[in-house]
């Protein structure tokens, strides 16, 4: 290519250059085309957007799909998504693509103003019933930590727990996370924000093959009821709810999802319930149906 020619080319050329690097740095190749194919197939599955500089993540995640699959390029790859056959491979890339980072008590605020602020205001609504009745959702829950973390708040709140009516529903989009979650096992190194007395008291310690693991005890499994959901399709429950957990989930949303999502909460929680959000979330210029009453932390208005 003479230099002129050089000068008049596209810019999108130099752009999808730098995504498509040699042979020796990357097992595939890989251009801004199949980044911008593969982002419109997730935003329109699940309202992910992913921005472009997400490219490397993407790459390197679906390349463990293309030595799954015995493919030998993203062009192929990009193919077998648009046809018949690739039906079954469209929950392996929701699975692989969407960001699973979570711990056990997460974000420590949220919980104590769940044991301090909510449990409370529910106990007192309750005290005549018969079965008191008590519902939260943990949406976006990955693999279990956040479900498993307020089951242990609630157990260690309510002291007549055994009269009550729990119901603390987790879902997520990934079905890997989902059964992660409901198999309530995770390394010993991993519950260390666990407090003793409750770690002692709900989970058991076990050695399984070469490492010791934490199994989360049946008083605890028995609150939680895990689904697969996606926030962007039809919602089965109906709560009410008194809280519900969405937390680093609608970072992922573009501002119509996100209005959507909030305002199906607020449908579904209860006259006076609490919403928490990531700490880089926020409800402003999302919706005017919340107050805020502490970090990333919302009450239902009327």
């Amino acid at each position: 290519m003479t230099e002129a020619a050089h000068r008049s080319a596209p810019a999108g050329r130099d752009r999808e250059r730098s995504l498509s690097r040699s042979t020796g740095e990357r097992e595939f190749h890989f251009t801004r085309g199949h980044f911008d194919q593969i982002a419109a197939l997730l935003q329109q599955l699940t309202g992910i957007h992913l921005a472009p500089h997400k490219v490397e993540m993407v790459y390197s995640r679906l390349a463990r799909r293309l030595r799954d699959l015995g493919m030998a390029d993203f062009d192929a790859y990009c193919a077998f998504l648009s046809s018949g056959s690739g039906e079954s491979e469209i929950g392996l890339l929701v699975n692989a693509l969407t960001t699973n980072l979570t711990r056990f008590y997460r974000e420590p605020h949220h919980f104590e103003h769940l044991a301090t602020v909510v449990l409370p205001r529910v106990q007192e609504r309750e005290a005549g019933a018969a079965k008191p009745r008590l519902r939260i959702w943990s949406a976006g829950c990955s693999s279990g930590e956040e479900p498993y973390t307020i089951a242990m708040t609630v157990a260690s709140t309510v002291p007549d727990l055994h009269r009550w009516d729990v119901r603390i529903l987790a879902t997520d989009i990934d079905t890997h996370m989902v059964e992660t979650a409901r198999r309530g096992v995770y390394a010993v190194e991993a519950a260390s924000a666990i407090p003793a007395a409750v770690r002692s008291r709900h989970t058991s310690e076990q050695q399984q093959a070469n490492r010791r693991v934490l199994s989360m005890g049946e008083s605890l499994r028995s609150m939680i009821t895990l689904k697969p959901l996606n926030l962007l399709e039809d919602w089965p429950m109906r709560g009410p709810f008194d809280a519900i957990f969405c937390r680093n989930v609608l970072i992922y949303f573009d501002r119509h999802g996100r209005t959507e999502v909030i305002g199906k909460f607020h449908q579904l929680l209860d006259g006076d319930g609490h919403l928490y959000l990531g700490h880089s979330e926020s409800l402003y210029g999302v919706s005017e149906q919340f107050r805020q009453v502490g970090p990333t932390s919302y009450q239902a208005m009327p």
